[in-house]
């Protein structure tokens, strides 16, 4: 079982910044694939970032270049850095753990990124 907990949404104006970080209480977290995704009102839940065990990153194009993920495998942490927020960015961001070579899937709560002036 994997527990995640998410932190550091906010409010924020159009251009800021917000750094979001994920704790997981697992001890195989070293081996899990970590993602950021999002979910707007109305809207599907779509991929943002990830991040493989080995340190590999893939992005959504429409955060390219300004949102970075990073992750910790000795605190078990994995963040991400959001640069330059636009208003449709607004959303719940939710964490994820896909432990390697499995198709389990483990959620955070979500936590709430409001960009708006």
């Amino acid at each position: 079982q994997v527990q995640l907990v998410e932190s550091g949404g906010g409010l924020v104006q159009p251009g800021g910044s917000l750094r979001l970080s994920c704790a997981a209480s697992t001890s195989i977290f070293s081996i899990c694939a970590m993602n950021w995704y999002r979910q707007a009102p109305g809207k599907e839940r779509e991929l943002v970032a990830s991040i493989t065990s080995g340190g590999r990153t893939n992005y959504a194009e429409s955060v390219k270049g300004r949102f970075t993920i990073s992750r910790d495998n000795f605190k078990n942490t994995v963040a991400l850095q959001m640069n330059n927020l636009k208003p449709e960015e607004t959303a719940v961001y939710y964490c994820n753990a896909n432990p390697q070579g499995t198709t389990l899937n483990y959620w955070g709560q979500g936590t709430q990124v409001t960009v708006s002036s």
